[in-house]
């Protein structure tokens, strides 16, 4: 009875965020992506992906161009997401640009007033940066600065997560931050889907220990 208590109010909650995706889980599009604890960090500590439920982007050093995906993703996800726990934004940026990131984090702070402790930012150089690109095997291009508008959801088992069978591009890596539209009828959905997953998962098992 106290299982069917704390579980039933998420399944509910589930099945009507979830959108398009109803009550299925986010697929799995690619496992085993590598962990990324040794990048250099903004003066604290390592950043990782393993038992995180992360939203990771790739700025290079085309900073100025990504101003824009900044807010976007602030305003419609961050703000939206980020007080849940393990849930967190890890940006891979080329080094020597940590100076340009604290200006780029301030405006945001600033402008919005929005607490930026989840927004993690790691630095690499270009082939470090590549490589990780590379692990989550898309079909997303990397500009010649190291960049895209595209951002990915990461599970906490380091796997990426999208749609297989969505209705414009059939499998979805990830959501474009530049178009607000991606970002409002897409990565929202998803994101609710995937958090509300753990969230169940959560309360089965307090239920269980309880029982």
């Amino acid at each position: 009875m106290l299982g069917i208590l704390f579980v039933f109010p998420i399944v509910i909650y589930l099945f009507f965020a979830s959108g398009i995706n109803n009550f299925a889980k986010l697929p799995i599009l690619t496992e085993n992506l590598p962990e990324i604890n040794f990048w250099t960090t903004l003066d604290g500590p390592a950043v990782k992906l393993n038992d995180k439920i992360t939203v990771l982007g790739f700025w290079g050093n085309d900073l100025e161009n990504k101003k824009g995906d900044a807010f976007n993703l602030n305003q419609k996800i961050y703000k939206r997401f980020y007080k849940f726990k393990d849930f967190q934004f890890v940006i891979a940026v080329q080094d020597s640009l940590q100076d340009e990131i604290k200006e780029i984090v301030s405006e945001i702070q600033i402008g919005v007033g929005t607490d930026m402790v989840n927004w993690k930012f790691i630095f690499g150089n270009p082939e470090q940066i590549k490589a990780l690109f590379k692990s989550l095997q898309s079909d997303v291009v990397l500009s010649p600065k190291q960049s895209t508008s595209t951002v990915f959801i990461i599970d906490k088992d380091k796997t990426l997560r999208g749609r297989d069978d969505d209705e414009d591009v059939g499998t979805l890596y990830g959501y474009d931050a530049s178009s607000v539209a991606s970002l409002n009828n897409k990565m929202t959905d998803d994101v609710k889907v995937i958090l509300a997953q753990y969230r169940l998962a959560l309360k089965v098992n307090n239920a269980r220990r309880q029982n």
